[in-house]
């Protein structure tokens, strides 16, 4: 399952690749709203940092031809291993159909239901967002609605695949990933409770503890 980061700020982002084996970002308007500075300076300072990695970046118009018009204006600026997240409604369809058959990479996005994610991989994205913690909110089940549209692409033999998002906590990640959903795209504070653990850190006290009360304070395997 690929580890994609949900955020626009370049310290954040620069931070979670330190530490986790990420393989690309992803934003949309609303996080990039945050950063207060033009889009595109954000998004090419994200592009350098992650070099190769995946970056996806949504249109925000809302006709089919405008969105086109986006995508190739968003891959001028930001070059290959772009992904255009088109949202899934009528006009998005289309727009997912135009730039697939170019053979352009296309992240559907703003998926609530598997009929959306059927009709978009239908279409040719590459890949679709179910928004698993808005599915819940509106009363359904987010990993459940996931699961079945995964299960619906290996039925139907399409190449694209699940990107789960808008996650509230890790235990939907690691149900997820459990399943083998293709990819998830995660907020760097979901992102931290999947390593964090108290029983862990109680347990690297005690073998420092116990190392030190053989070796002397301060002590490590460097130097004891």
């Amino acid at each position: 399952m690929k580890l994609i980061i949900d955020n626009a700020n370049i310290d954040d982002i620069r931070s979670m690749y330190e530490f986790f084996p990420m393989d690309g970002v992803t934003c949309n308007p609303t996080i990039l709203a945050k950063e207060k500075r033009n889009p595109y300076d954000v998004l090419k300072e994200i592009r350098d940092f992650i070099e190769d990695g995946e970056l996806h970046v949504q249109v925000v118009s809302e006709d089919s031809d405008t969105m086109v018009e986006e995508a190739y204006r968003i891959l001028k600026e930001l070059g290959n291993n772009t992904y255009i997240k088109i949202p899934t409604n009528k006009e998005g369809l289309r727009a997912i159909r135009i730039l697939a058959a170019a053979g352009i990479h296309v992240t559907a996005t703003a998926i609530y239901t598997q009929m959306q994610a059927f009709l978009a991989a239908k279409a040719g994205a590459s890949y679709v967002a179910p928004y698993i913690n808005r599915i819940d909110n509106l009363g359904s089940d987010g990993v459940r609605t996931a699961r079945e549209i995964h299960d619906m692409f290996r039925n139907y033999g399409f190449k694209t695949e699940v990107l789960a998002a808008s996650f509230k906590n890790s235990r939907q990640v690691i149900t997820l990933c459990e399943y083998g959903i293709g990819a998830t795209t995660i907020s760097p504070d979901v992102l931290d409770l999947l390593i964090k653990n108290d029983s862990v850190v109680a347990a690297l006290h005690t073998f420092r503890d116990d190392f030190e009360g053989l070796c002397g304070k301060g002590k490590t395997m460097l130097n004891c």
